[in-house]
């Protein structure tokens, strides 16, 4: 921009009788910086959560699952396993069978969610570093064992150590003429508690995990499986490992990554950024309307001067430069204010957790946070984008003063 600007400004704002515009000025910064940090936090926050819910599935939940099109199960052949344990990529394969199933321990029962796993399943996840009581044992000397989840613990009272009252598992049998005898249309098993695991209380009062043989046997389910899990080589081998499949398997299976195992929840988290960010949007433009007042008022007051400057050779452009100029520093310096408490907020939570999840049963003790560049790059574009909006009416009124009207 050509000297005559920053002289026509330097003149322009050198008057004084400005109290009020300053107020104004004033209000909208602190507006636009309140806005801007909460903006921020909240993103972070989102974010954090969104990352919690990952590595908590991630500790349960395969890189790769295959399940049925169509049906909760399908009839897994030996050929069909071995080429998936073939292609590359695949470094585990572990089968499943899971289905719902009464649980009665001593005189109390409850419906829960029945996981048998094959030998490999401890290789391909993390649950063993879940476990709050016990150990990690599914089958041990010839001995199946079972693993529950704390919520189911709590709620049976199980007691690990016991090993007078074993866990007994009902499971209606696949007949179509039921006896008069109960004990007759149903298969009950029995097993022994080895441990108890603790990731989330969606799985944590559901889910209790047995060897695979003792739920073929339980559910009647013989050669069918209800999904089998993948575990990849690496990270980076997930999209290539699933295509693959994808073209293995054909149409009658689905393939999901771990995303997709969980993608109403993830899209909910998403939505609720999304509207997050509109609300905070539309703050922020409430307050950049100070903005728009701030200039309007000074450019009613500033006519005279405007003429003058009009007179001595400055165009409509570099009026309304000068306009724009200083709702661009109103903006700006709030934005940057409000950049930098936001993101102060956002590091002293994570270092010392003041805001805490108000749960004792919670996995973390503090709301986790997590910033991104994205959004914080979002939010200055946002900010920029509402404010140099709010600065064009103003600053185009004012360039449109006529020397005559007003010398």
């Amino acid at each position: 921009m050509n000297t005559s600007f920053f002289i026509a400004r330097k003149y322009f704002f050198s008057k004084k009788k400005r109290g009020f515009i300053n107020v104004i000025a004033i209000i909208s910064m602190l507006g636009i910086g309140v806005a801007t940090a909460s903006l921020i936090v909240v993103l972070s926050a989102l974010n954090g959560m969104e990352g919690l819910l990952r590595s908590l599935y991630g500790t349960f939940d395969p890189d790769l699952k295959i399940s049925a099109t169509v049906g909760k199960s399908f009839v897994l052949d030996s050929l069909t396993l071995a080429d998936i344990r073939k292609t590359e990529g695949v470094a585990y394969v572990s089968e499943i069978i899971e289905d719902n199933a009464l649980l009665k321990y001593k005189d109390r029962q409850m419906i829960v969610r029945v996981k048998g796993v094959s030998d490999n399943f401890t290789y391909q996840t993390e649950l063993d570093s879940m476990i709050v009581q016990g150990k990690f044992i599914l089958n041990a000397d010839s001995i199946d064992y079972a693993v529950v989840g704390r919520g189911i613990q709590f709620r049976m009272q199980i007691v690990i150590a016991d090993q007078l009252f074993p866990l007994q598992f009902i499971y209606p049998k696949n007949k179509k003429n039921i006896s008069i005898d109960p004990s007759n249309s149903f298969n009950q098993q029995l097993i022994m508690p080895s441990a108890v695991f603790a990731i989330e209380k969606q799985y944590d009062d559901n889910y209790v995990f047995v060897p695979l043989s003792f739920a073929q046997t339980l559910l009647n389910y013989q050669n069918k499986r209800t999904s089998l899990e993948i575990k990849t080589k690496t990270k980076l081998d997930k999209p290539m490992v699933k295509q693959r499949l994808k073209a293995l398997l054909g149409k009658d299976f689905l393939v999901h990554d771990s995303d997709e195992q969980h993608e109403s929840l993830l899209k909910a988290v998403k939505i609720e950024k999304l509207f997050v960010y509109l609300t905070f949007s539309i703050i922020v433009g409430i307050a950049s309307f100070n903005i728009f007042l701030c200039l309007t008022m000074l450019a009613i007051e500033k006519r005279k001067d405007v003429a003058i400057l009009k007179s001595l050779g400055a165009n409509s452009e570099t009026i309304m430069a000068i306009f724009v100029s200083n709702g661009a520093i109103i903006g700006v310096t709030g934005a940057i204010s409000g950049l930098f408490l936001g993101l102060g907020l956002c590091w002293l939570q994570t270092k010392y957790g003041f805001v805490s999840m108000g749960m004792q049963t919670s996995v973390v003790d503090a709301y986790p946070i997590l910033v991104k560049a994205t959004d914080v790059l979002l939010t200055c574009v946002t900010i920029i984008v509402i404010t140099l909006l709010s600065c064009i009416g103003p600053s185009a009124k004012a360039s449109k003063i006529l020397i005559r009207e007003n010398l």
